[in-house]
């Protein structure tokens, strides 16, 4: 199960790839088929990363993230 870590909501464009960066923000970079797009951060808030969870934007826009699954390891 997920959990909102962010407060801040992310509007989301058609031909993106939206990802939590290793500096916190979140970014935009262009899929294959957006030839135009260009790389970019996306809002203000800077998230603190902890080990072990996978962070992602969920279906509201908001940052959240999940307890990776590892099997084997800790």
């Amino acid at each position: 199960m997920a959990e909102r870590v962010g407060s801040e909501k992310i509007a989301r464009e058609d031909g993106y790839l939206y990802y939590l960066g290793k500096d916190g923000y979140v970014w935009k970079s262009p899929m294959k088929t957006n030839a135009r797009g260009r790389k970019g951060r996306v809002g203000g808030e800077k998230i603190s990363r902890a080990e072990g969870f996978l962070y992602f934007i969920d279906k509201s826009g908001y940052v959240a993230r999940a307890k990776m699954k590892r099997r084997g390891r800790r």
